[in-house]
C-alpha cells in the first residue's frame, strides 16, 4: 500500500501542477504555541490542533501536505532535551498528517536543518549527521509518509546528506529547498554564499527528484518570481522539477508582532506567472494560512481546466 502511494505521487508529479500547503509554524502559535517551546511536541501532546490545520490545508484544495516534524531530527530537539523523543515525534507526525491527507492529499515527511554546522566549521561530522536524517527519515516513513520535503536548507552539504539518508530510508519521491536572500548584485544566495544555481544544481547531483526553494528572508512577492526564473534556469540542465514556496511577503514588525503583507489575492496572482516559468509544485511558507492556499488552488484549478 505505502510503495504504490509513493508511486502514485511520483505518477501525479509527472501529470500536473500540484499545490503543497503552507506554514505550519504561524498555524501553530495561533492556536497557543508558547515562544521557545518546541512546535513538534504537539504531535504527541496536542495532535488535535496539529491535525486540524492539516485538515484545513487539504479542505483548501493542497494536494501535499508536510508533516510537522520540521525541526524534529535528533540533534534539533536535543536543544529542547527531546533527543529520545525524536522517532515517537517523527511517526506520530506522519500518522496525523496521513490521517488528515485521507485519500485526497500525500503526505510529505519534513525534515529541516540540524540547527549547527558541520566540520570543519561545527562539530557534527557528515556520518552522525546521516544517521540522523536517515533515522527520522525511517520514523516518518513508519508513521505513513509518502514522500520526504527537505526544507529551509542553506548549505549544500547538509542538503545532500539529508537528499542520500531520506533515499535510504525508502524509495519515494524526494523534495529538496533552500532558503535564499538577494545578494548585492541582485542574484539570490543563500546565507552560506552558495548561489541559486549552485545550490540547485547540487541538489539535482545529490538525486532530488524535485528542487527549488522555500522561504527568504526579506523577499516580496516580484522577488519570489526572479528566483523562480533563476532556480528554473539552474534546473533546466537535468530537467529536474522545481518548486517554490513562497513567503506571504517580506515580513516587517507590528506592534511587536511579524506581519506577513500578502493577502490570499496576492498569492494567488502568482500562480500564472509561475505556471508561466514552468514550476511542477507551487506552495507557501512563513505567514501563509489555509486561505491563502484555498486562493492558489481555485487559480490553479481554473488553469487545469482551460487545458
Amino acid at each position: 500500500m505505502e510503495v504504490n502511494r509513493s508511486a502514485a505521487l511520483r505518477q501525479l508529479l509527472a501529470q500536473r501542477v500540484l499545490l503543497s500547503d503552507g506554514a505550519m509554524g504561524t498555524q501553530l502559535i495561533a492556536r497557543g504555541l508558547p515562544v521557545g517551546v518546541s512546535g513538534e511536541t504537539w504531535n504527541l501532546d496536542h495532535a488535535a490542533d496539529v491535525e486540524a490545520i492539516h485538515r484545513s490545508y487539504v479542505q483548501a484544495g493542497c494536494d501535499l501536505v508536510t508533516t510537522n516534524t520540521f525541526g524534529a531530527s535528533a540533534p534539533s530537539l536535543e536543544r529542547h532535551g527531546l533527543a529520545d523523543k525524536a522517532a515517537a515525534i517523527n511517526t506520530a507526525g506522519a500518522r496525523l498528517a496521513r490521517s488528515a491527507a485521507g485519500d485526497g492529499a500525500f503526505v510529505l515527511g519534513d525534515i529541516g536543518p540540524f540547527g549547527g554546522f558541520l566540520e570543519p566549521l561545527g562539530d557534527m561530522t557528515p556520518e552522525a549527521l546521516h544517521a540522523a536524517f536517515a533515522a527520522q527519515a525511517a520514523a516518518l516513513r513508519e508513521g505513513g509518509a509518502d514522500g520526504i520535503v527537505i526544507e529551509t536548507m542553506v548549505d549544500p552539504a547538509e542538503l545532500t546528506i539529508a537528499v542520500q539518508a531520506a533515499k535510504q530510508a525508502a524509495d519515494w519521491p524526494v523534495f529538496a529547498t533552500y532558503a535564499f536572500n538577494k545578494d548585492d548584485a541582485g542574484g539570490f544566495r543563500t546565507i552560506m554564499g552558495t548561489t541559486a544555481a549552485e545550490a540547485i544544481q547540487g541538489a539535482s547531483a545529490a538525486g532530488a527528484d524535485v528542487v527549488g526553494a522555500n522561504c527568504g528572508t526579506a523577499l516580496d512577492l516580484p522577488d519570489y518570481l526572479r528566483l523562480a526564473q533563476a532556480l528554473v534556469a539552474a534546473a533546466k540542465p537535468t530537467a529536474t522539477p522545481v518548486i517554490l514556496q513562497p513567503n506571504a511577503g517580506a515580513p516587517r514588525l507590528v506592534e511587536g508582532k511579524m506581519f506577513h503583507p500578502a493577502t490570499p489575492a496576492d498569492m494567488a496572482g502568482l500562480i500564472d506567472p509561475l505556471l508561466a516559468l514552468g514550476l511542477r509544485v507551487i506552495g507557501g511558507c512563513c505567514g501563509t494560512t489555509p486561505a491563502h492556499l484555498a486562493a492558489m488552488a481555485v487559480k490553479l484549478r481554473a488553469k487545469d481546466l482551460h487545458h
